[in-house]
């Protein structure tokens, strides 16, 4: 196995495996942990804690796909037949969704499920408090998408009960608390995939950025410290030496990724940006044992922001497409399969003629050449050491700081092959960031950030600000009637 896979061990099952049926009770037991000796090491703290580790693959859809889908650098046409799915992915992109939604209703029910994962575990791992802390910040780390994207919910940490929906701000506050009093306690050096105290750092710095947002009032200084802590890591991060590097299938080896969540083709599936985004027939392209499904593509403003020489131009699969054998391929009319990075409608017929070649695709995740599974075994970047300076510049700019906040932007410019800025402005800092992280589930959270997610673009026309928040689901409110709607709704 390449990496390291989460398992699902518990105090319960290493107790029932040393009471195991055999009738002498003096023989030894070679395949079990008594119980007063679970949860000694950190390699048996990692195996308990793995049911709330698991939970979150579901990023890739759940979270992924609002964050991303109602942003301005990607978007799920309707092309003919496919995609429509009730106005879900229009909804998405034009910003028309309702508490009906129910992909929105899916993304609730994976953060709130994930969080009753972990309020069950705690009781079971009391007695050690590291073990308690680490679950602590991975609930911080679903209790961050749950106030980015719903902002007022409730505050559950008994795994048995129902609350009314908070205050944002006072959500805010419960995180950062769980953040400061855990990450002293959690495993220090490079754990892969853990939730290690860099790792829960780089969260807080997340949070404190958004401060302003989430609470009414900003922390640049706590977002600057943060970031400028997991810089200065004793566990020398460095940057890779190009921003692709760090997505190829064997990404477990990059020195830049912070904290990722592990995938594997045959034994963790859900890595499968590539089956939403190539065409049907790029299957002959890569050799796939799967007809991909024609779907994710970018929009062309966001893909033109990018200049010629950037090298992070890499990430967009464009023009006329070839099958491994170096021919041409050709769409379902055998008109040439050639993508083009603008298309004037969202919804468009089989009669459109630029209904399956519309919008340039991502190969962001490197694409697993002749892989007869529609998973791939990239893991899923959370957290990287470019994120941290693109925060620290982002908060010294905020701060007044600008010789450090150019500095830092320039940093990243350059490993890209892109010229130095000579003076530094919120929107390059924003723009930065969608060119460095397009594609990494960051986009909306930023935009809104820098008061843009409400602003009119192509297919998007809806300016209420009332859309940075995603609606309660009603089948939640429905189940529990103690949620509060969000305004607007």
């Amino acid at each position: 196995m390449k990496k390291y896979i989460y398992k699902v061990l518990s105090v319960g099952v290493i107790s029932s495996l040393a009471l195991s049926s055999c009738t002498d009770l003096t023989e030894p037991v070679y395949d079990a942990i008594p119980a007063d000796q679970f949860l000694k090491t950190d390699a048996q703290i990692a195996a308990a804690l793995g049911p709330a580790y698991g939970g979150l693959r579901g990023i890739t859809w759940d979270w992924f796909n609002p964050s991303e889908a109602s942003s301005d650098e990607l978007i799920v046409p309707t092309r003919g037949g496919d995609w429509y799915d009730g106005g879900d992915w229009l909804a998405y992109s034009r910003h028309t969704w309702t508490p009906q939604h129910g992909p929105i209703n899916g993304m609730w029910g994976f953060i709130f499920g994930n969080i009753s994962q972990v309020n069950q575990l705690i009781p079971v791992v009391k007695t050690n408090q590291k073990a308690v802390d680490e679950l602590r910040a991975i609930r911080a780390f679903y209790y961050f998408m749950a106030i980015d994207a719903f902002g007022n919910v409730p505050i559950i940490t008994d795994p048995t009960s129902k609350s009314d929906t908070k205050p944002r701000a006072q959500v805010y506050a419960f995180i950062k608390s769980e953040l400061e009093s855990s990450i002293p306690n959690l495993v220090a050096g490079k754990a892969y995939s853990r939730m290690t105290k860099d790792a829960a750092t780089m969260l807080l710095a997340k949070l404190k950025l958004n401060a302003a947002v989430y609470s009414g009032t900003a922390d640049w200084q706590g977002a600057y410290n943060a970031a400028d802590a997991v810089i200065k890591s004793t566990n020398n991060y460095s940057l890779s030496s190009s921003t692709a590097s760090n997505f190829i299938v064997q990404n477990q080896g990059s020195g830049e990724n912070i904290w990722t969540i592990p995938f594997d083709s045959f034994k963790a599936g859900g890595m499968n940006f590539q089956m939403r985004t190539l065409h049907y027939a790029n299957q002959q392209t890569y050799g796939l044992g799967n007809s991909p499904w024609n779907g994710f593509c970018t929009l062309a403003d966001f893909y033109n922001s990018f200049e010629s020489k950037d090298l992070r131009q890499s990430m967009w699969i464009k023009g006329q497409q070839f099958a491994a054998s170096g021919a041409p391929l050709t769409d379902a009319k055998g008109a040439p399969l050639a993508f083009v990075a603008d298309f004037q409608k969202d919804q468009m017929t089989d009669a459109d003629p630029e209904f399956q070649i519309a919008g340039i695709r991502s190969q962001k995740y490197e694409i697993q050449r002749n892989n007869p599974n529609g998973d791939q075994s990239n893991d899923y970047v959370v957290f990287r050491l470019a994120d941290a300076i693109m925060m620290r510049a982002e908060a010294a700019f905020r701060l007044g700081n600008t010789a450090q906040a150019l500095a830092d932007l320039n940093t990243i410019r350059t490993r890209s092959g892109v010229d130095p800025l000579k003076a530094v402005t919120a929107e390059d800092i924003l723009a930065e960031r969608g060119r460095e992280f397009a594609w990494e589930g960051w986009r909306r959270n930023d935009m809104i950030r820098f008061g843009t997610f409400s602003q009119v673009r192509k297919f998007m026309k809806v300016t209420d600000k009332s859309r940075e928040l995603f609606p309660i689901p009603q089948p939640r409110i429905d189940a529990n009637p103690l949620l509060k709607q969000n305004p607007g709704y």
